[in-house]
């Protein structure tokens, strides 16, 4: 039968990463000494997370789909994804200003043969004084005058700049130009893609005087020039209940903030649920068994679940992942 699974991270180097992944969150990522990522559900080539509990342990997630199809992601992402789990889970530390970029939506990113695009969400973890990301326009631009702000290396005149505070939910869909600031640690939900098409590197280059990659011609056909009323999520804070912080096509995440415990009944979901643990802990009680959870964790609960009861220890935070 099956159960809820966690997987071992996967951690990635980065040139901008810090250490909060391993100071804050606990999870050991040594010896990278610049930790910018850890991937904790992943179905993307390569990188593909492998299950460190229970019976299964040993198994790739895309075995498991393999194996147990609609069973584990639930019917629809089954027909719709096959073997790939549909959503790719990480948390990301800056220690400088990430690439300002800009993701494909579904259809540019196949007219470059690619099966899918990129849209995303961020949930601020932990933030320090004066931290910061960018989000978009601050009003409405278009071509001539971004490459000309461009050029000029003026680009903070358009951007949007958000400050940046624990608990912040930013929704960032395909389109939407964006830069994640140091000081951020953060959790991030995507779709499963890593087509990502830089415009700025902040003059960066390496031990060998290089700098990476800019994509100017594909970010300008992704690029949303749109601006909007408000960048961040505002949503209620209610302990003890599901609270909705973003739903759009490729997924919905709701915020779990626990002093009490709770029991969630998925019988009537068609969908895998994933519980990624932010803040506190406790445990996770299902059917005969049962599971510490801790900051870090990302636990994903198969299609099959029915009902499951979780125990904060004093307080748990969660966020709560599914398709709908």
């Amino acid at each position: 039968m099956l159960y809820p699974l966690k997987f071992k991270p996967i951690f990635k180097e980065k040139i901008w990463g810090g250490q909060r992944i391993k100071s804050v969150l606990g999870m050991d990522s040594s010896p990278l000494p610049n930790c910018g990522e850890v991937w904790v559900i992943s179905s993307y080539p390569d990188n593909i997370s492998v299950v460190e509990n229970g019976f299964l342990a040993g198994n790739n997630l895309n075995e498991l789909i393999e194996i147990y199809m609609d069973d584990l992601v639930g019917e629809k992402a089954f027909e719709l994804n096959n073997k790939e789990f549909p959503l790719l889970i990480k948390f990301i530390d800056a220690d400088d200003w990430l690439s300002i970029q800009v993701h494909p939506d579904d259809k540019l990113a196949q007219k470059y043969q690619f099966p899918n695009g990129k849209s995303e969400m961020w949930y601020v973890m932990h933030s320090e004084k004066n931290s910061q990301l960018i989000s978009g326009f601050k009003r409405d631009s278009n071509s001539k005058e971004y490459l000309k702000c461009l050029e000029d290396k003026k680009l903070d005149e358009i951007l949007n700049y958000e400050d940046t505070h624990k608990g912040d939910v930013f929704d960032i869909p395909a389109g939407r130009v964006h830069a994640l600031g140091p000081g951020n640690l953060i959790a991030e939900i995507q779709q499963t893609s890593d087509l990502t098409y830089r415009i700025y590197d902040w003059d960066r280059v390496d031990e060998k005087g290089k700098g990476r990659e800019l994509h100017l011609t594909k970010a300008m056909e992704a690029m949303n020039f749109k601006a909007e009323k408000e960048y961040k999520t505002e949503y209620p804070d209610t302990k003890n209940e599901t609270v909705n912080t973003v739903k759009c096509p490729y997924f919905t995440t709701n915020v779990l903030s626990l002093t009490l415990a709770i029991e969630k009944d998925y019988s009537e979901l068609d969908s895998f649920v994933v519980y990624l643990c932010t803040e506190g802990k406790g445990t996770l009680k299902y059917n005969d068994g049962e599971m510490k959870v801790n900051p870090g964790d990302a636990i994903l609960l198969p299609a099959t679940t029915e009902k499951i009861g979780l125990y904060p220890d004093h307080y748990m935070h969660l966020l709560e992942v599914m398709l709908l």
